[in-house]
């Protein structure tokens, strides 16, 4: 069963990960507060912890400069979307895992009503998959013939319509969230409809 053994160790890896990340960009703005001589042992250190986040932060603190927000506090919004990336990552590999297992589980026992039931979860899974990944990649400029076209391609005939009756808030479309929550609501549905009868 990968949910119960391989899970645990990504889970450990991809969060020891995020910690040494959290790490480099602590250091970071306690350099950038601080100020130190940039010719001293310390400014060197500094400069390099700068130089080795710089390609993490700079798009946040681009994205700060518009609003006219200091971009020191660049690293903090980076780590926020960090985190953010990281509880969405683990999830949907916890939930690639639990649908392998029970499909496997299901073929196995012969069960063909739960395997439906999985592989309309999975269908589903894939959609919640690609609107997380058109939601972050919305700072970007699409290109038809590149994959983000494709997932674009693939999510306009549920989002649109939903963007048309509830409209951007300023910078924020909550109607992904909106679509997300009703397609998670109808991933219980099939559960309890296939699995769980």
């Amino acid at each position: 069963m990968l949910s119960t053994t391989v899970y645990p160790v990504i889970f450990l890896i991809v969060w020891g990960l995020f910690g040494i990340f959290f790490g480099v960009l602590a250091l970071r703005m306690i350099f950038t507060f601080a100020d130190p001589n940039p010719f001293g042992a310390i400014g060197r250190f500094g400069f390099k912890v700068r130089k080795v986040s710089e390609r993490w932060v700079y798009p946040a603190a681009r994205f700060l400069a518009n609003f006219g927000i200091n971009t020191r506090y660049a690293p903090l919004l980076t780590l926020f979307i960090g985190f953010v990336l990281t509880y969405f990552a683990l999830q949907i590999i916890g939930n690639t895992f639990f649908i392998i297992d029970n499909l496997t589980a299901a073929a196995a026992t012969g069960n063909i009503k739960a395997f439906i039931g999985f592989v309309i979860y999975a269908l589903l899974s894939v959609l919640i998959l690609f609107i997380f990944i058109r939601f972050i990649s919305s700072w970007f400029v699409f290109n038809r013939n590149t994959f983000l076209g494709f997932v674009r391609r693939v999510t306009d005939p549920i989002l649109l319509p939903v963007q048309r009756l509830i409209p951007p808030l300023g910078m924020f479309d909550i109607s992904a969230m909106i679509v997300l929550l009703l397609i998670g609501f109808l991933q219980t549905i099939v559960l309890n409809i296939f699995v769980r009868n």
